[in-house]
C-alpha cells in the first residue's frame, strides 16, 4: 500500500503513488524538482504535471527551474 500524499485525487491514481515511491508526498518535496524530472517518473504524465503546478501556484510554489 502506498503512503498517503497531499497531491488531489484529480491526477489519478497512479501519479500520486509513483511520487509516494519516490519519496514525494508533499508540496514542499514536490518544489524541489523540475518538470522534467517529475515527467520521468512512470505514471507522471503532462496532465499531472499541469494539475500538480496549479496546486503548487495555490501554496505560492512553484516546480524548481531547469
Amino acid at each position: 500500500m502506498s503512503e498517503a500524499t497531499e497531491f488531489p485525487s484529480s491526477v489519478g491514481r497512479v501519479a500520486p503513488r509513483s511520487l509516494a515511491e519516490e519519496g514525494i508526498t508533499t508540496y514542499a518535496q514536490l518544489a524541489e524538482y523540475t518538470e522534467r524530472e517529475l515527467l520521468t517518473i512512470h505514471g507522471v504524465g503532462p496532465k499531472a504535471i499541469r494539475i500538480l503546478a496549479e496546486e503548487l501556484q495555490k501554496r505560492g510554489m512553484g516546480y524548481r527551474e531547469d
